[in-house]
């Protein structure tokens, strides 16, 4: 061992696998950085004085007596107002050929807020999206995921719904994305004159996974910053935490770990939490919001990524085509936010509720006569009537691709009563049929 401008170097390296390097040392921690033959690595593991290194592009061609520098820091994020509207790597280094950003050295990763400076969410997000919107209003705080198979326009839907939300800053933190993913997006922010509120931090999937890893907590750390010393609402958009987890899996298995269901880590509940649990309302008014996607195998729900992800957060919007419409929908069934009712019929029109439950219930309805058609039975006229406004339902609101207010949803849906069903049918309370409906 060497020690050269107060950095200590090792040269003895006792252990080397596809993603990791083993070595003695003294007075390392967990999380701190270092470079093992010149590449960028972390601590992941000590044990004693034997330390595991995670080296971000892989340990092919190390040898083993490689040179090894720890820097007795943490990954770092620079925050300031020169985050907005740039594209930045897992590392926190711009993208967009831009200059390094100057500001404040924060370490990446740190705590979540402390449970007694939060407030309860309160704040509506509208995204013009209807099944979202009208269905499983978001709220600001909340932290909610898209389930959606691979197949899906999942990153599409993220691009709209950034470029819809009434936020302040919109963070993406982007983990394996395809170069046309990465493109799709830069061109949608600039095109939408919106990069001035939009800091992106991407992984493409020509890098090495580990670095998906670093990901999460760069958005989230520049997330904080916006948040809590900007008083800032923050809207957090995450895409793919299927390939974040795969990342954990790649790394654990390497370091010889046992894996526990569907090979995914023992750590996997609370490796997802320690982000998702980032999410907060500050009585300051700035807040967190993490939108994230998990794509499913065959839609898989039961899956250890999705299994987990749905135990933390406060429900999901489940993307899936919907044949008689030949649209993309969020499904009604299958999505739920927890905490619509904080804003529902307060923040928005009194007759929300009602109109929800209705459209549902009545969507539902088209479902059970779809099953009696394809069973032989006959149909009902209200049947029939039934399976004409599903098809309206799908089309007019649950669309991905329709971008209305929240009123116009409301409206749209009392049309939609008014034309196929009678007052009587739609079940909704008598104040709200003299004011709003629009049948006969």
């Amino acid at each position: 061992m060497a020690t050269k401008a107060f950095q200590k170097i090792y040269t003895q390296l006792e252990a080397i696998t596809k993603a990791t390097v083993a070595l003695r040392a003294q007075g390392i921690s967990n999380d701190e950085l270092a470079v093992v033959d010149g590449r960028l690595a972390q601590v992941v593991k000590t044990k004693g004085d034997l330390v595991t290194l995670q080296v971000f592009s892989g340990t092919e061609g190390i040898p083993t007596n490689a040179e090894v520098t720890f820097l007795g820091v943490p990954p770092t994020l620079k925050v300031s107002d020169e985050l907005a509207g740039r594209f930045f790597d897992a590392y926190g280094k711009p993208l967009d050929g831009g200059p390094e950003v100057e500001g404040t050295e924060v370490q990446i990763g740190g705590p979540s807020v402390n449970p007694y400076k939060r407030r309860q969410p309160s704040q509506i997000i509208p995204t013009g999206i209807a099944g979202i919107d009208l269905n499983n209003t978001l709220v600001s705080g909340q932290k909610i995921p898209f389930f959606a198979d691979p197949d899906q326009p999942y990153n599409n839907v993220m691009a709209q719904v950034a470029l819809r939300a009434d936020v302040d800053k919109i963070i993406l933190g982007g983990m394996g994305l395809t170069n046309d993913d990465y493109l799709y997006f830069k061109h949608e922010f600039e095109a939408a004159g919106a990069l001035d509120k939009i800091i992106s931090f991407v992984n493409t999937t020509e890098q090495p996974p580990v670095e998906r890893l670093l990901i999460p907590d760069m958005a989230l750390t520049a997330a904080e910053y916006f948040a809590v010393e900007k008083n800032e609402k923050v809207l957090v958009l995450l895409t793919d935490m299927t390939l974040y987890a795969d990342a954990l899996s790649i790394v654990s298995n390497r370091m010889d770990q046992i894996p526990s269901k569907d090979s995914m880590p023992g750590s996997l509940y609370s490796d997802l939490a320690k982000i998702y649990e980032k999410a907060v309302q500050l009585p300051a008014g700035g807040s967190i919001t993490i939108i994230a996607v998990t794509t499913l195998n065959d839609g898989d729900i039961t899956h250890a990524i999705p299994d987990n992800t749905g135990y933390i957060t406060e429900g999901q919007l489940f993307l899936r085509a919907d044949p008689d419409s030949g649209k993309v929908i969020i499904d009604p069934f299958r999505s739920l936010s927890r905490l619509k009712q904080l804003v529902q019929g307060k923040q928005t029109r009194k007759d929300h509720s009602q109109v929800m439950n209705a459209s549902v219930r009545l969507y539902a309805d088209a479902q059970n006569a779809k099953t009696k058609l394809e069973n032989g039975f006959d149909l009902s006229d209200y049947d029939l009537r039934c399976l004409d406004y599903a098809k309206a339902y799908a089309t007019r609101i649950l669309a991905i691709d329709v971008n209305i207010k929240i009123d116009e949803m409301l409206d749209t849906a009392w049309e939609l009563f008014g034309t196929y069903f009678t007052k009587a049918e739609t079940g909704i309370k008598q104040e709200f049929i003299d004011q709003y409906w629009k049948g006969n």
